[in-house]
């Protein structure tokens, strides 16, 4: 569902990836935690926010040099910080989301965003919203047109606890049927969605004692 081909990336003479490959089937993936590992850039990539100096990306069948609009249709990205409007509501959130995907506000989408308990924050514009309910209203809105790939730096930013074990939950129901990759610290987070953790740098899996410790 997700292969990276051989790809590189260097900012100036920092070298961040270097014939990096990989391929994920449905399941939840956590970066490491380590500092100037590039998990924001990696992200950025699979995302097409950045481009890579070599190599490709494949999500979902599509490549995202040759078809990036294929591509891009069948992957989520919610970033460190919000991208909406600050007077946009919550609920034309969802609804630009929905259009973006040529989809549908389904009811699955407004079952999770109360779960996430945002009932009385959809008619919100986001400058009134705090951190949290801004993070809880991207999560609401990414399952919209049912994306094969769901990447996210920080997660769990500003969420109280029942946003977490909300979010956690649900992790785990998408990782069955899509590949989830994580950028985050909140290691409760992690453990409870069951994400299987990576080298940031390599994409090699840290093993069991390391995850331990």
């Amino acid at each position: 569902m997700l292969t990276l081909h051989q790809i590189s990336k260097r900012y100036d003479d920092h070298i961040l990836f270097q014939g990096l490959s990989r391929s994920f089937e449905p399941g939840c993936f956590a970066l490491s935690e380590e500092d100037s590992t590039g998990k924001t850039t990696l992200l950025s990539l699979i995302a097409g926010v950045v481009p890579p100096d070599e190599g490709d990306i494949i999500i979902d069948g599509y490549s995202l040099a040759q078809a990036p609009e294929q591509a891009l249709s069948r992957v989520v990205y919610i970033p460190e910080h919000c991208p909406a409007s600050p007077t946009q509501t919550g609920r034309q959130w969802l609804e630009a989301m929905a259009k973006k995907h040529h989809a549908s506000v389904n009811q699955s989408v407004m079952a999770f965003a109360s779960q996430l308990g945002l009932d009385v924050h959809l008619d919100k514009p986001f400058e009134q919203m705090s951190t949290g309910t801004r993070r809880k209203m991207l999560w609401a809105a990414a399952d919209i047109g049912q994306p094969a790939v769901m990447i996210a730096d920080g997660p769990s930013n500003g969420l109280d606890t029942p946003g977490r074990q909300a979010l956690a939950a649900q992790l785990k129901i998408w990782a069955n049927t899509r590949v989830i990759l994580l950028a985050s610290y909140d290691h409760a987070l992690l453990d409870a969605c069951g994400a299987y953790r990576l080298q940031a740098a390599t994409l090699a899996p840290i093993k069991q004692q390391e995850q331990a410790g």
